[in-house]
């Protein structure tokens, strides 16, 4: 069997693609990726650090407790004070998906006793439930060795087939008849 090698994208449902665009580049920093215009009809897709989100339009979300993805942040006290400042709340114990917190009486953040990370949970405005951690001590590899995050000032992406979006966004010449 071929070894995994990353997680390409996660997919969650959305009610209004105008409002769901403008939070995630708004809360989050996600860069819209431009696929053309049928697949951006099909769906909106982002990206956020190395990975993707997709959305699926649905009429009506149906939420699940507990269920939620995580992402790692850069800087954990900027990035509760930019929630604190576009008006998210965050929460401990996501809303008390989670249950009753622990001897930390923080009720807006917590922090792991092996790793020491940082975490706390938001909404998207559709109730995606999305988890914010920080891990101070950083990334090591098997050996030990600290190992960083894969990061350039455009970020990694896909390669995708030259002129892809381009020619999907070229007017087709109208016959005549």
């Amino acid at each position: 069997m071929s070894k995994i090698s990353m997680i390409h994208h996660i997919n969650i449902q959305i009610s209004d693609r105008e409002r769901t665009r403008e939070w995630y580049e708004r809360v989050l920093g996600a860069q819209f990726l431009d696929r053309g215009p049928k697949l951006n009809q099909r769906q909106l897709q982002f990206r956020i650090g190395t990975g993707e989100i997709h959305t699926s339009d649905t009429p009506e979300v149906i939420e699940v407790p507990r269920v939620h993805f995580a992402i790692e942040v850069e800087d954990w006290d900027k990035m509760l004070s930019h929630l604190d400042s576009v008006g998210v709340d965050y929460s401990r114990t996501a809303g008390g998906s989670f249950g009753p917190r622990t001897a930390d009486d923080d009720s807006q953040q917590g922090r792991r006793e092996d790793t020491g990370e940082h975490y706390t949970y938001i909404n998207d405005p559709d109730g995606n439930l999305i988890e914010l951690v920080y891990h101070p001590l950083g990334l090591q590899s098997s050996e030990g060795a600290e190992v960083g995050l894969v990061t350039d000032a455009d970020n990694v992406r896909w390669t995708q087939q030259s002129g892809f979006v381009e020619d999907a966004y070229q007017v087709e010449p109208v016959k005549s008849s």
